[in-house]
């Protein structure tokens, strides 16, 4: 896998593109447990976020029915399209982040780590039954945090609302080339059941979150502009906002079901609007 990987570089002159966040992954044993994680079956239809030059697309072509591969690289397509012939493996050319998804049921990637959070949140949103995800390591202990840890942070509690999230294995810097600057880390997503996922305003989030180690209430007054309350309106509800659920309780002591209790009391006072 790695003598192959690096034939293809030289034969293509290829410079991995740093803007991009191009590193790619070399060590066969992992991409080998990350397809192994995931479970695929010929009734799978996976998503890969930037496929490189192709090591984990090959294993997953193998195991799975389909595998829709999202690359923004034109010089990558153009390899992968001229050096593999994978009839169940269709290459899309675009931003992850702004094209469309395919339908698929899995996702499996190693990620440009620039893009982790949009990409994570997208996913999210989206109907699917597991994901097996290369992150940098800070962005993972931040993925998996609980409420009072030191990487509890907004990301945290958007994620584990709506799904489960574990870190199953850390990588070193030298399972990559070019070597990138932090260590990575697996990351397993599987969504919660339908009942169980709490919905939660994105606003009222990130205004809680501007302030995180501020108390529920003096969060919300220092954000109060990000829900659409201007200064004015704000004094008049000083009270209102005393008297919040958990309302002396530091944000980022409160997990995904404490902020909803805060979001209903909001929303029944008219500060924000009800959710469907």
């Amino acid at each position: 896998m790695r003598d192959e990987l690096f034939s293809l570089i030289y034969r293509y002159s290829l410079r991995p593109n740093r803007d991009l966040g191009q590193n790619f992954l070399i060590v066969p044993d992992i991409i080998e447990r990350n397809v192994e994680r995931a479970e695929l079956s010929e009734k799978d239809t996976v998503l890969e976020i930037g496929p490189g030059l192709g090591v984990l697309t090959k294993e997953l072509a193998k195991r799975a029915g389909k595998v829709y591969a999202i690359e923004r690289d034109k010089r990558i397509i153009e390899i992968l399209r001229k050096e593999y012939s994978w009839p169940n493996v269709e290459l899309i050319e675009g931003d992850a982040v702004k094209v469309e998804w395919p339908e698929f049921n899995k996702m499996v990637s190693n990620l440009p780590y620039q893009i982790s959070s949009p990409v994570t949140f997208k996913l999210l949103k989206h109907d699917f039954e597991k994901a097996v995800l290369i992150y940098q390591l800070e962005f993972a202990e931040r993925m998996v945090a609980k409420p009072g840890d030191r990487n509890y942070s907004r990301l945290s509690l958007m994620v584990q609302a709506k799904a489960n999230v574990e870190l199953v294995e850390r990588i070193g810097k030298g399972a990559f080339w070019p070597r990138p600057k932090v260590d990575s880390a697996v990351v397993v997503i599987e969504p919660k059941p339908e009942d169980e996922r709490i919905e939660l305003d994105e606003n009222l989030v990130k205004a809680l979150f501007q302030h995180r180690r501020s108390t529920v209430a003096s969060a919300l007054k220092k954000s109060a502009h990000m829900l659409g309350i201007d200064k004015k309106r704000l004094k008049t509800i000083r009270e209102t906002l005393n008297s919040l659920p958990f309302a002396d309780r530091r944000v980022f002591q409160l997990g995904p079901q404490e902020v909803l209790s805060i979001q209903e009391a909001l929303s029944r006072e008219g500060l924000l609007p009800r959710k469907a």
